[in-house]
C-alpha cells in the first residue's frame, strides 16, 4: 500500500512538470504536507489524498472547515487562518497535480 503511494507520489511529480511550480498554493501547501503530504497523497492514515481532487470541491470543505459548518479537531484550526485567497490558491495547485489510477495487479 505506501508503495502505491510513492509510485502515486512520482507519477504527479513527473507529470506535473514546472508549470505547477509557480501555483501560489504550493508553498501554502507545506502547511498541510504533514498530514496531506508534499504533493497530496496522503502520509497520514486518516487524512484524505488531495491531489487531483475537484477544485470546487476543495474550495466548498475548506470553506466549510473555516466557518465551523464540517467539524475536524485539526483542519478546523487549520482552515480558520485561510483567507478566500489562500483557499483559492489550495484549490488551485491541489487540482493541478495530475493523478494516474491504474487497475491492481
Amino acid at each position: 500500500m505506501r508503495f502505491a503511494a510513492v509510485a502515486t507520489t512520482c507519477v504527479a511529480l513527473a507529470a506535473l512538470g514546472a508549470a505547477g511550480a509557480d501555483l501560489p498554493g504550493r508553498a501554502k501547501s507545506r502547511l498541510c504536507a504533514s498530514c496531506h503530504g508534499p504533493f497530496g497523497v496522503s502520509v497520514a492514515p486518516d487524512a484524505p489524498n488531495l491531489a487531483g481532487q475537484v477544485r470546487a470541491y476543495l474550495v466548498t470543505q475548506l470553506k466549510a472547515f473555516r466557518s465551523g459548518t464540517r467539524k475536524h479537531e485539526v483542519m478546523s484550526l487549520m482552515a480558520r487562518t485561510l483567507t478566500d485567497d489562500d483557499i483559492d490558491a489550495l484549490a488551485d495547485w491541489y487540482a493541478s497535480i495530475p493523478v494516474e489510477v491504474k487497475a491492481p495487479s
